[in-house]
């Protein structure tokens, strides 16, 4: 959850950043994973195996300056990122190895140190299940 300025934060390297004072939102997902095998027989019961709850953490960032934008680029563009959020399943914050989505943006002017680009969404999804 989206608890204070800081319950989010996205380390690559030795880089961190506090994403709280960057978005407007955060969607939290916690997506079952279930095994290849897994459906409702002619019965209608489910079976199957659950591999596990992978969480996904969809950002909404607000309008960014030129400088903004550039600061936090190589958070978005990196591979693998470690995420910190408070997770309310174990009532604490928690870090998870995740990667990122595509992002992109969309200028409807020229970006300079006061127009700023729209806003846009980024998403992160852990890369191993939740224990």
């Amino acid at each position: 959850m989206f608890i204070n300025a800081n319950s989010i934060a996205i380390t690559v390297g030795n880089n961190t950043v506090n994403l709280g004072q960057y978005i407007t939102s955060a969607k939290y997902g916690f997506h079952k994973l279930w095994d290849k095998k897994s459906g409702r027989n002619l019965a209608g019961s489910m079976t199957g195996t659950l591999v596990g709850v992978f969480p996904k953490i969809t950002l909404q960032f607000r309008k960014l300056t030129k400088i903004e934008l550039e600061y936090l680029a190589p958070f978005l563009d990196s591979a693998y990122q470690i995420t910190s959020y408070y997770d309310p399943n174990k009532k604490s914050q928690v870090s998870m190895t995740t990667y990122g989505n595509d992002w992109e943006i969309n200028n409807r002017s020229i970006i300079n140190g006061t127009v700023k680009n729209d806003s846009f969404s980024w998403a992160v999804i852990s890369t191993k299940r939740r224990s």
